[in-house]
């Protein structure tokens, strides 16, 4: 998935952690010596074709050793249509906070329903950065050598990963420049990371969408801004997530 593809934000109900699990493993093309976490109905799944800007979002309603079928999220009054055996990608955080990436080919595609064929899951150990959460958030750019962040550029987040984010600004940045990024989600303690842009894109008339790649984190930030993007997913609430060590 893109560093630019988003989807539109939607809050799970808590039942849903108590619905049945079903292993990964149990797709017929998951190689045995794959990572990976394990899908459930009612888990969110967020898709995009790999061709053209069609994305939807939706949960999983069925699911078989070959097939999986998408519904709508509440609120949601339909979704887009897919041309049938297009490639489709997939993406979704599991119970235990392990993003899960898949390929599939769309077998049936209408306003109500969404159903997925020959699936592939994909590991967690190669993956894990690739999972980005759509979600707007004020974001605040500073130049790399404003080491105190005295002089703010206010922007729009769009999406974010462990792996970078994607902003909307009216300022102009050239790719390979390095700034320093400051992000609040929620009600989380504002999160600060060194990046680099890897990607400009003028979206509209005078607003520039910025990919950019996060400086590397340790574990132990990969586990908690991991946590965190989870909660924020499924609409549970915690004040306490941000980690004492590295560059945060």
């Amino acid at each position: 998935m893109g560093i630019f593809s988003f989807f539109s934000r939607e809050e799970d109900d808590d039942d849903e952690l108590e619905q049945e699990t079903v292993s990964s493993s149990a797709v017929s093309r998951q190689p045995e010596s794959a990572l990976t976490g394990e899908l459930f109905k009612g888990m969110r799944i967020d898709a995009v074709a790999k061709e053209g800007n069609t994305q939807l979002s939706g949960r999983i309603a069925e699911l078989t050793n070959d097939t999986l079928t998408l519904g709508r999220l509440p609120g949601e009054l339909s979704f887009k249509i897919f041309p049938l055996g297009a490639g489709v990608s997939l993406s979704g955080y599991d119970k235990k906070l392990i993003p899960i990436s898949l390929s599939a080919e769309v077998a049936e595609s209408t306003r109500t329903s969404f159903k997925l064929k020959n699936l592939r899951i994909e590991s967690h150990a190669e993956n894990r950065d690739t999972f980005r959460l759509p979600f707007t958030a004020p974001v605040s750019l500073y130049r790399k050598e404003d080491a105190h962040l005295k002089n703010p550029e206010e922007c729009q987040l769009i999406n974010i990963s462990t792996g970078g984010c994607c902003i909307q600004s009216e300022y102009i940045h050239m790719e390979d420049e390095v700034l320093r990024i400051r992000v609040k989600l929620e009600e989380y303690a504002p999160l600060n990371f060194l990046g680099q842009i890897v990607r400009c894109v003028e979206h509209a008339p005078g607003q520039f969408w910025y990919g950019i790649l996060f400086a590397q984190l340790t574990e132990q930030e990969i586990t908690a801004l991991n946590k965190t993007l989870y909660n924020l997913q499924m609409g549970i609430k915690e004040t306490r997530i941000r980690s004492d060590e590295g560059h945060w």
